[in-house]
């Protein structure tokens, strides 16, 4: 395109010139004869005998000039911008070769690039013709050997059988029966060893764990001092003589009736000299009523009216002494932030008994015992008291929600805000959750401890009597048992098993198995303790 374009200007600027050209030859060739035409004019004019040059010839002679001048500009005009036009289309010429050798020098290049690709691309293609080449090779040998290892495999296998065979009918046995006696052999065997084992391993963890969990339950209980017997809360109410009765009765028992309304605790008024009942299932309204009752003694003056008033006073004054008991509590532990809501639940635990034990106290007695332990651990201490004597929590609201206390508990400390180690401390105190933290198992450690000491709680006869039936019936129902007996009121079962059914390993396997079941299925104070014995006796007479 640039070739063509810079041929066109040089034909346009040759056209141009030959244009100025043929307009130069013609006003030269007009010139001369407007001379002469002039020259003839004045010759006649002289003729006539005028001298005088013609104005007309003058201004033609001017026109001439003028129109000679501007012709000769016109063509200097003209010589430049033709001379303008070349220059320009010589240097548009010398661009095009500069662009012309540019791109040659280009093409130039994209070929010897492209020269230099299809060498390597033909390397290559040899490399990966000598690579495909081996790589048959190899597959080729593989084949080849894969065949020998075949051949061979199945000469073996033949002779395998062949020397099968021959065992068999040497020792009188299938293959499979062989086999059969020899995996039971193996498996008894190694069942013996793994129970030697563990039986070695279990009693040295054993004697390491009593030691170190006695020195720590050890210095807990010794560290910590108090009651040998808990108190019960008694509903008994003395009165200074038995001519009070039947004033609290009233005049056709409107007192009594008006009292039992009022406070919802059932008055029983018996032979018993000077002394009144209180009875009701929930102890912080039965300490209402008992101090309902006591004041309106002391006043003397008993009637409906009354007794309403009295109750109203009572019932303000025991919520201000659970709040009290519940900050006593805290006080004592060194514990200082705690919902209020929590603190008045916890002082309603002060009218609370659980097998004769006041809860209020175990929780105390609780959480001084996990603080102990903690110290001997070296965990966090203030943590395990809270756990310790929240525990319990749910049973200030066991009557009024259904469900466990100790889920009810968890529940409450959730809602109040404890940490989570604490609200997971109480609803696993019981195995009701799976336990996971620490301070879960010193929080039912430390439960256990306060629970079992001697003289904390009462058991019944009856509750006693199957729990000791309950022993003797998981123990008996193992085989090989031949007695046993429940021995130290159930701290203790001693196993008598036959010595011609039971070794000594079997037997081990048994004690492990009765504590197992035990711990699954009984709720104890304590622990107790499962002795096996197997004894062989030999006798004859001498005659």
């Amino acid at each position: 395109m640039n070739v063509a374009l810079v041929s066109g200007v040089i034909l346009l600027a040759v056209l141009v010139v030959l244009l100025v050209a043929v307009l130069v030859v013609v006003l030269r060739r007009t010139s001369p004869a407007a001379r002469t035409s002039g020259t003839e004019n004045a010759t006649g004019a002289a003729a006539d005998g005028d001298v005088s040059e013609n104005p007309a010839v003058e201004e033609a002679r001017r026109e001439a000039e003028s129109i000679r001048a501007a012709a000769s500009e016109e063509a200097r005009r003209l010589r430049e911008e033709a001379r303008t036009v070349v220059d320009q289309a010589a240097e548009s010429h010398a661009e095009a070769e500069e662009h012309t050798r540019a791109g040659k020098a280009e093409l130039r290049e994209i070929r010897s690039d492209l020269e230099r690709r299809e060498a390597r691309l033909a390397e290559r293609e040899r490399r990966l013709d000598e690579e495909a080449q081996r790589v048959a090779d190899r597959v080729r040998r593989l084949t080849e050997r894969e065949a020998e290892l075949d051949r061979r495999d199945g000469e073996l296998q033949r002779a395998e059988e062949a020397r099968r065979t021959e065992l068999e009918r040497v020792a009188g046995l299938t293959a499979d029966a062989a086999k059969s006696e020899l995996i039971s052999g193996i498996e008894n065997q190694a069942k013996r060893e793994a129970a030697l084992i563990v039986r070695e391993i279990e009693g040295e963890a054993r004697a390491e764990g009593d030691k170190r969990a006695r020195k720590i339950v050890t210095l807990a209980i010794q560290r910590l001092a108090t009651e040998q017997t808990a108190e019960s809360v008694v509903s008994v109410l003395h009165l200074p003589g038995d001519d009070m009765k039947g004033r609290i009765i009233g005049r056709e028992g409107r007192n009594i009736r008006a009292f039992e309304s009022v406070t919802g605790v059932n008055l029983i008024i018996d032979d018993t000299p000077e002394a009144v009942l209180l009875s009701c299932f929930d102890p912080v309204r039965r300490e209402t009523g008992r101090l309902t009752l006591e004041k309106l003694v002391l006043d003397g003056r008993i009637h409906p009216q009354r007794i309403e008033e009295v109750h109203e006073r009572s019932r303000a004054e025991v919520e201000q002494l659970c709040v009290r008991a519940g900050e006593d509590a805290l006080v004592e532990l060194g514990i200082t932030d705690m919902n209020p809501e929590l603190v008045a639940l916890l002082g309603q635990l002060r009218y609370r008994t659980s097998y004769g034990q006041n809860v209020l106290k175990h929780l105390i007695e609780s959480a001084h015992i996990a603080q102990m332990m903690a110290s001997e651990l070296g965990l966090d201490r203030d943590l395990l008291k809270r756990c310790a004597l929240l525990h319990d929590i749910g049973k200030a609201l066991t009557h009024e929600v259904e469900g466990s206390h100790a889920l009810i508990g968890a529940e409450i400390a959730r809602r109040y805000g404890e940490h989570d180690d604490v609200v997971h401390a109480i609803e696993a105190h019981h195995n009701e959750v799976e336990v996971r933290t620490v301070e879960a198992v010193l929080t039912q450690a430390a439960d256990a401890i306060s629970g079992g000491r001697p003289g904390a709680r009462r058991e019944s006869l009856e509750a006693y009597v199957q729990r000791l039936e309950r022993l003797e019936h998981i123990a008996s129902a193992h085989d090989g048992v031949e007695k046993v007996f429940a021995m130290q009121a159930g701290r203790e079962i001693r196993v008598m098993v036959k010595p011609d059914a039971v070794d000594d390993v079997q037997a081990q396997v048994i004690a492990r198995d009765v504590a197992k079941q035990v711990e699954e299925e009984l709720t104890y104070p304590g622990q107790i303790r499962i002795t096996v014995v197997r004894e062989s006796r030999a006798t004859e007479f001498a005659r």
